[in-house]
């Protein structure tokens, strides 16, 4: 079984990676039918070898022993990574101790690499909910629960009573189960899986229209709720700077995936929360990484290709990738752009 697990998971993040079986063994230096019968389960691993093939694409040998691949995000948010993955994992360091990702989102990346140990924050609070639910069975149950009766529910009448739900005095009180729930449907049912707050705070997307909705992957939630469990993962409702300047050390990994800096066509999307992040955010962010870096943390951060970004990080390294921006109220703000992947190592 170990054997197959192992294999498996050369073989999944080979080809999440794009990486064709002569080209890995090339890089580990390692004949490829070898490479085969690694990936069938054929063969023992050694650990000599183990730690080629882990250092060739780019992960912790861990990841390799992981049984928790097929976790994947449960909501859909702006800036999330999914499409982008391949790109980043051509830039992760080839190790380190825990992962921290200030910008959590939706955690594509953060579901991918599954980390043994991890420290993940957001400042939206509806959402940080959600996580947290994942690591408490009562409030795992309760959520399924909660997700079922808004499927049930669903209508264009009940998707506006529930977005106003936060518009109500006693709304943070409630358990975060509720309120979770509440996040999850309105991604689900609202239109195109946009995020977006007001200046004070109330979700104001307009329903989409849908006359069903499936609000989880039960599959998917239980695979969550055994990774959330059975791993250290800290869940944090901060601010960027709290959640990594204190805590991360030496040879942790720092990826940070902000609101990106506005492009010339100020159609960029930011309003993740009433706060919305300007240059002056821009530049306390650079200002961490800086202070990271002479921590020896490995940094790795993502935005948009402009002239401001690189010239706050002119001091690293910048590689421009092509993306696709995916969530825009006009089809026309969605296409191909420009956005850089920095790193410090």
């Amino acid at each position: 079984m170990l054997k197959n697990l192992v294999g498996n998971n050369i073989k999944f993040i080979r080809t999440r990676n794009g990486i064709t079986q002569d080209e890995l063994a090339s890089l580990c230096n390692i004949d490829r039918p070898q490479i085969s019968k690694i990936e069938q389960g054929k063969v023992n691993i050694t650990l000599d070898t183990l730690e080629k093939i882990s250092n060739s694409l780019k992960v912790e040998p861990l990841i390799l022993f992981n049984n928790n691949k097929k976790i994947h995000p449960f909501v859909k948010w702006a800036g999330g990574k999914t499409q982008i993955l391949e790109k980043l994992c051509k830039y992760l360091p080839n190790s380190f101790n825990t992962y921290f990702e200030p910008f959590v989102g939706g955690g594509s990346l953060l579901f991918y690499l599954a980390p043994n140990s991890a420290v993940i924050s957001d400042s939206n609070t509806e959402l940080m909910c959600a996580y947290k639910c994942f690591q408490n069975f009562e409030d795992f149950e309760l959520l399924k629960k909660e997700l079922r009766k808004h499927e049930e529910n669903h209508s264009e009448e009940y998707y506006y009573e529930i977005r106003n739900m936060d518009k109500e005095e006693d709304f943070n009180s409630l358990p975060i189960y509720i309120r979770a729930a509440r996040m999850i449907y309105l991604n689900k049912a609202c239109f195109n899986g946009l995020y977006r707050v007001n200046s004070k705070g109330y979700f104001n997307v307009p329903s989409g229209k849908k006359k069903e909705v499936k609000t989880f992957d039960e599959e998917n939630f239980n695979n969550l709720y055994k990774y959330f469990n059975n791993n250290k993962i800290t869940i944090l409702l901060s601010d960027f700077e709290e959640a990594v300047s204190k805590k991360a050390n030496k040879n942790d990994f720092v990826y940070f995936d902000p609101p990106y800096d506005t492009l010339d066509d100020k159609n960029s999307f930011t309003s993740y929360d009433k706060n919305n992040f300007k240059k002056e955010e821009q530049a306390r962010l650079a200002s961490i990484f800086k202070k990271l870096d002479e921590k020896n943390v490995k940094v790795m951060l993502s935005n948009h290709n402009t002239n401001y970004i690189r010239e706050l990080y002119k001091d690293y390294n910048i590689h421009i990738i092509n993306a696709k921006r995916m969530i825009n109220s006009n089809g026309n703000g969605r296409g191909n752009v420009e956005e850089v992947i920095i790193t410090n190592y």
